[in-house]
């Protein structure tokens, strides 16, 4: 009976991964439709938000944070210089991995800096 009850629990664990998966893939799906991620003509992906939103390849807990970091601090990220060569592709800070565009209520991001 044990053995039953276990392999039950596994199950209904396994279940759950799955649907919260499922959800989250959802929500990305949904989010891309409202807001397309295109690609850029340098390879990246592009996907503009309303301000308070994050992209959708933003996807961990680091990189919401930094995607986050980049739009409330501009004020250090614009003076720190990009180290992966990006200058050749006109980006003029590390933001500029991060925040392609904005104005006042919708944000540009781009993947570079994740991608």
């Amino acid at each position: 009976m044990a053995v039953a009850q276990s392999v039950v629990t596994r199950l209904l664990i396994i279940a759950a991964a799955v649907l919260l998966a499922a959800g989250g893939g959802a929500a990305w799906w949904i989010a891309s439709a409202e807001d397309p991620v295109t690609t850029d003509a340098i390879g990246d992906s592009v996907q503009t938000r309303a301000r308070g939103q994050l992209p959708v390849f933003a996807v961990g807990p680091r990189e919401q944070a930094l995607y986050k970091f980049a739009v409330e601090r501009p004020d250090i990220l614009t003076f720190i210089p990009c180290v992966c060569g990006c200058v050749d592709f006109k980006h003029t800070s590390n933001r500029s991995c991060y925040v392609k565009d904005e104005t006042a209520d919708k944000i540009t991001y781009t993947s570079h800096a994740v991608g």
